[in-house]
C-alpha cells in the first residue's frame, strides 16, 4: 500500500494544497508546482514506470516521490541511475505511524 495519506498530511503541513485522488497528485504553493507519487513498497524498490512518465516529457519540473523509509536507498539508487528530465526528491515515511519523515534530494537534468 503507498502511504498516499502521509503524503497528503506532509505537503499539507508544508502549506502547498494538495489535489488528486490516488498515489498520483499535484502540490500547489505560490509559484511552485509538485507532482507527488506515492510509491508502495513494491513501485519503490521494482522502479515503476511512472518515473519516466511512459517516455514523455512531464510538464512539471520538480517531483516528489514517497515511499516508506526503508525503501529510500533503493529507491534513490534508481532514481539516479535514469536520466530524468526533472528535479526530484525521495520523502521516506516511517510505516508506524508518527509525523517523522525523512528527505533525500536529488537532481537529473
Amino acid at each position: 500500500m503507498p502511504p498516499v495519506q502521509e503524503a497528503r498530511s506532509i505537503f499539507g503541513q508544508l502549506g502547498y494544497t494538495v489535489s488528486g485522488d490516488g498515489p498520483d497528485m499535484l502540490a500547489e504553493r505560490k509559484w511552485r508546482t509538485v507532482q507527488v507519487t506515492a510509491l508502495s513498497s513494491r513501485e519503490a524498490t521494482n522502479c515503476r514506470p511512472a518515473f519516466t512518465d511512459g517516455g514523455t516529457e512531464t510538464q512539471y519540473r520538480l517531483r516528489c516521490f514517497v515511499t516508506w523509509d526503508d525503501h529510500i536507498s533503493a529507491l534513490r539508487e534508481r532514481l539516479r541511475g535514469i536520466d530524468l528530465p526533472y528535479e526530484w526528491a525521495i520523502i521516506g515515511v516511517s510505516d508506524n505511524g508518527g509525523d517523522d519523515y525523512e528527505v533525500v534530494r536529488g537532481t537529473n537534468t
